[in-house]
């Protein structure tokens, strides 16, 4: 599996030497790109304009209809922001894409399946360490989408990642607060379904998710089923005037 690559070590304990972790990623990373022999199209200036894709639901929110390459895409911490990345890359990868994960330990194999990413098309880098901007940097090299833990990245380290997202025509996936991301994506009013009358069986949570961004005036907002009781997104969304989303977040 992807992650136990990464990791690199038996019980899935990370190296203690930090060059050695910069250097395991690297690793992977040309051993996904031996495996994936000419899949990935060729990044560049020339790729910005593509798309990857996302589940309809969120497709109908996004202003580009999905993950438009070259461009940073912030997620902000709270209920149901992990099953919102999960969900944001699940269909790129289940068409090809690959997808890196840089500093969030928490983040299980099984958790991604069942929100159906390919493992096959998933690296971890749980604990990056120190180099987390030198992973991230080797990571958007060669892959279409990488996530990254935001929280303490300097100002001038987030435009130097945005900027090699751009040059690549990979996906940046911040997780936390990113100013500058052209896209920000939060969730709210999460309530989960399935203990009706104080007893059952959790099996899928209905949120509000909004999204503010470059050009997009106050923004839009939709609620969505995430997970769904079979995993995944469900909708579709309940589009909201931008007016509503202004009034929610003063």
């Amino acid at each position: 599996m992807a992650e136990a690559a990464v990791r690199g070590v038996p019980g899935g304990e990370p190296r203690a030497d930090v060059a050695s972790r910069l250097e395991l990623a690297r690793g992977v990373l040309r051993g996904l790109e031996d495996r994936a022999a000419g899949v990935r199209p060729v990044a560049g200036p020339e790729a910005d304009g593509r798309v990857l894709p996302v589940a309809g639901p969120l497709a109908r929110l996004l202003p580009a209809g999905g993950l438009r390459r070259g461009s940073s895409v912030a997620v902000l911490g709270g209920p149901g922001s992990t099953s919102l990345l999960l969900a944001l890359v699940a269909e790129a990868s289940a068409e090809g894409a690959w997808v890196g994960v840089v500093g969030r330990p928490e983040l299980g194999l099984v958790a991604a399946s069942e929100a159906g990413v390919r493992l096959d098309r998933l690296a971890l880098v749980p604990r990056p360490g120190r180099d987390l901007l030198a992973v991230t940097v080797a990571l958007l090299d060669g892959m279409d989408v990488v996530a990254v833990a935001g929280g303490g990245v300097r100002a001038a380290d987030r435009q130097r990642l945005a900027a090699r997202a751009r040059q690549r025509g990979a996906v940046l996936l911040a997780l936390g607060p990113w100013p500058g991301a052209d896209v920000e994506l939060s969730c709210a009013d999460a309530q989960w379904q399935g203990l009706e009358g104080g007893s059952g069986r959790l099996c899928a949570r209905r949120l509000r998710v909004e999204l503010r961004g470059k050009g997009l005036g106050p923004g839009r907002a939709g609620r969505l089923l995430l997970p769904t009781d079979g995993g995944g997104v469900g909708g579709p969304p309940e589009v909201v005037v931008p007016e509503r989303v202004a009034a929610v977040a003063g």
